[in-house]
């Protein structure tokens, strides 16, 4: 005869779960927001038109997804009861941030875009949204000197 109740383990990773997902989606969806402000207030102030390149539904899924991504790695910590690799986790998170920079810089943009030395400009500093914005809404999910964190 199987018990409908949940088990004391099991909870626990649930709530843990479920905090670490809505600390990443939270953060995605700031970060996005943030993202295609910029995006639009960059194309207007220079005068350019990178829509055939980017388009706001994929910078602002593109940073919904990564935060997503470091909620994650956050909650296998926990879950590995690992707190004290959480500096490690954060030095990947700005490896990546740095590593994924290389993207735009190498980029081919079509020939009929005006203007594609200011493409870096816009795509390069977008990179980092995410990161911050992670790092930056941390304390308001989780206590900064316990070990929930």
């Amino acid at each position: 005869m199987k018990s409908n109740s949940i088990s004391p383990f099991r909870l626990a990773i649930s709530k843990s779960m479920k905090k670490h997902l809505l600390h990443g989606l939270v953060a995605g969806i700031i970060a996005g927001i943030i993202a295609v402000i910029y995006f639009m207030m960059y194309q207007k102030i220079l005068f350019v038109d990178f829509n055939a390149v980017l388009n706001p539904y994929s910078i602002f899924g593109a940073c919904t997804f990564s935060s997503i991504f470091m909620a994650y790695g956050y909650w296998i910590l926990d879950r590995l009861n690992k707190p004290k690799l959480r500096g490690l986790v954060n030095i990947l998170i700005v490896f990546f941030s740095f590593l994924s920079v290389l993207a735009p810089i190498s980029m081919n943009l079509p020939l009929d875009v005006e203007f594609p030395e200011l493409f870096p400009g816009l795509a390069i500093p977008m990179h980092f949204f995410p990161a911050l914005i992670f790092f930056g809404i941390q304390p308001f999910f989780f206590k900064p000197n316990t070990h929930e964190q």
